[in-house]
């Protein structure tokens, strides 16, 4: 079993990179708006999102499949970002499975482009308001770090790119590459 969390700001391409590393491997992908976007859609609220999320990983970690690749922003000074971080993982710790952590990089104005792209659009309903979601990237790159300093991710299997200028399918195949996905 083989989990690949791809983390980074909001709007720095996670989900399409992910998108993109699903077409050269056997990985399946688990983006952080898939549930939040279906409880939204259907209660107005994201109630029980995280919950369900749990089941998910917990059931896919005990599958045969090859591997989840799931996605997350990522707030370096949060400590809640920290802990939400490690009980993902936890649930594939427990079965064993190789663990590897790829940041995503960008500036913010590369990534209010990226904010509205048809495919971000077509997957995350959330978005579409543009004026609000660009609102919201703005204010949160205002209150958290959400670029990880020199020497402090602590993981083994860890790679960062920067994406600004990197097609998703480069930085995927990258990621594979440094991997051996």
């Amino acid at each position: 079993m083989k989990l690949v969390v791809i983390f980074g700001a909001l709007a720095v391409g996670k989900m399409t990179v992910g998108q993109e590393l699903v077409k050269i491997t056997e990985l399946k992908l688990f983006h952080n708006h898939i549930m939040w976007e279906l409880v939204l859609e259907h209660f107005g609220t994201d109630i029980a999102s995280d919950e369900l999320k749990d089941v998910i990983y917990k059931e896919f970690a005990k599958s045969d499949l090859y591997g989840l690749i799931v996605t997350c922003a990522m707030a370096f000074d949060s400590p809640s970002d920290w802990d939400g971080l490690n009980h993902i993982t936890g649930f594939f710790k427990k079965v064993n499975a190789e663990i590897y952590y790829a940041e995503l990089v960008a500036p913010q104005e590369i990534r209010l482009q990226r904010n509205k792209t048809e495919n971000r659009l077509l997957n995350k309903a959330s978005k579409r308001d543009i004026e609000k979601s660009d609102k919201h990237l703005i204010d949160v790159d205002k209150k958290v770090r959400l670029v990880s300093n020199d020497g402090e991710i602590p993981f083994e299997n860890y790679i960062k790119i920067d994406n600004s200028n990197l097609s998703p399918d480069i930085v995927a195949k990258m990621i594979k590459e440094k991997f051996s996905l």
